[in-house]
């Protein structure tokens, strides 16, 4: 790729001056492959002339996972050492640690590792992780989710470049690259205009205040209700010490919470998902009373059976998404194989926790009150896609008004 490292500092800057918004005297913690090294190397250096007092790094390997999951014991892998969570606890409640995740796994690299083992390790290791979910959920620190292009996952997004791992890194970073904005010439001011578009269309559905959406399209029924007081999220976010970071590059969402106890119907999967580093497809979910009752996939059924069954909150929704099927990320009309670009191509909804920042009032909230008022709590939360060209929505008010939200995928008001 012509003037590649040139881009990549590019990107590295975007990342800490407009996704995490580094101050100085910050604390930065950096969760990265090890061979997205040269990325590494240039987010340290940026977020240090952005004034950081210190930037941590949590190296991360595919392959060495890998590998402890096909020989480890279960009880091992599901270990969590008391210093690590008092590590945590004194990086996100003394430091206020900004968090920077940068993302290019293998979608698939455990598909050969047995699922109650995946299920059951994830399962405990979620709970003693809790701290960093409350936290990052609730805004106390600030956090950025990106990306890197590495072969395991870009073989999979462009196979047919797959003999020519040089082409399909360089195809996958340049799709990185175009959805992330880095190819204008000044990529923070065409996030701060992207921004503004986002931040118009949220406000427009927190004026109306609906009681309830109603999905229609090809296997899709769905309804679920919205909490009193919901507050529709766009691009930026601010912590709760007052500063604004971006949570997601890309991004082109609208989110709430939905009211877990207000949910009935089917709704199906529109694209594939990976999760815990397995493809799933032709998610299928039915809702009755207020919670999941059944759930399959053509492919990783499994998995997602014991998403719903092994994990507490897990038959509840914890996010709905509202994302134009026109969306730049859609229209390119790549399937990434990887949630943070491809629930920004399409609609969607999570299974799990909720974000409490998306319902006023929820400040002080335990678990327990959280869930009166509708907001699900669990140590899970798992995105899944459900839009097209073919989705309707309907907004649904107080009084029983029923107002078109999209048609076709597309907006409608």
């Amino acid at each position: 790729m012509e003037k590649f490292e040139e881009l990549l500092e590019k990107y590295a800057r975007l990342l800490i001056q407009k996704g995490l918004q580094v101050q100085p005297g910050e604390n930065v913690m950096i969760y990265i492959q090890l061979d997205q090294y040269p990325l590494a190397r240039l987010l340290q250096r940026e977020a240090y002339k952005a004034g950081a007092k210190r930037v941590h790094f949590t190296w991360q390997d595919d392959e060495l996972n890998h590998t402890a999951f096909e020989y480890a014991d279960v009880d091992v892998l599901s270990e969590y050492p008391e210093y690590k969570e008092m590590e945590d606890n004194d990086m996100i409640k003394n430091q206020k640690i900004s968090r920077l995740s940068v993302v290019s796994n293998d979608p698939d690299i455990m598909s050969d590792i047995d699922t109650d083992k995946l299920s059951s390790v994830n399962r405990a290791l979620a709970k003693h992780k809790r701290v960093i979910q409350n936290a990052t959920m609730n805004d106390e620190v600030k956090w950025t989710v990106a990306a890197a292009a590495s072969y395991g996952w870009a073989k999979h997004v462009f196979p047919e470049f797959a003999d020519d791992p040089e082409k399909c890194v360089e195809a996958l970073w340049d799709q990185i690259f175009t959805t992330c904005r880095v190819y204008e010439e000044d990529p923070v001011a065409a996030w701060n205009a992207h921004r503004d578009a986002l931040e118009e269309r949220a406000q427009k559905l927190n004026d109306i205040q609906f009681d309830k959406l109603h999905y229609m399209g090809p296997g899709t029924d769905f309804t679920v209700g919205l909490p009193k007081n919901h507050i529709w999220i766009s691009a930026e976010s601010i912590s709760k010490q007052g500063e604004t970071f971006i949570a997601n590059m890309p991004t082109e969402e609208v989110f709430t919470a939905p009211d877990t106890h207000r949910m009935e119907g089917k709704i199906v999967s529109t694209k594939p998902l990976s999760y815990q580093n397995h493809t799933v497809e032709g998610i299928e979910v039915h809702f009755h009373d207020g919670q999941i009752t059944e759930i399959s996939a053509e492919r990783g059924d499994a998995l997602m059976k014991q998403l719903v069954t092994d994990n507490d909150g897990a038959r509840g929704l914890g996010e709905v998404a509202l994302v134009p099927h026109h969306s730049p990320i859609s229209q390119s009309g790549v399937t990434f194989y990887n949630t943070l670009f491809d629930e920004n191509a399409s609609c969607h909804i999570a299974i799990g926790a909720a974000y409490p920042t998306t319902v006023e009032g929820t400040e002080n909230d335990d678990d327990e009150t959280l869930l009166s008022k509708g907001i699900n709590v669990s140590d899970v939360h798992v995105d899944f896609m459900v839009g097209s060209g073919d989705l309707d929505i309907d907004g649904i008010t107080q009084d029983g008004e029923v107002k078109p939200i999209f048609r076709n995928g597309e907006w409608a008001f």
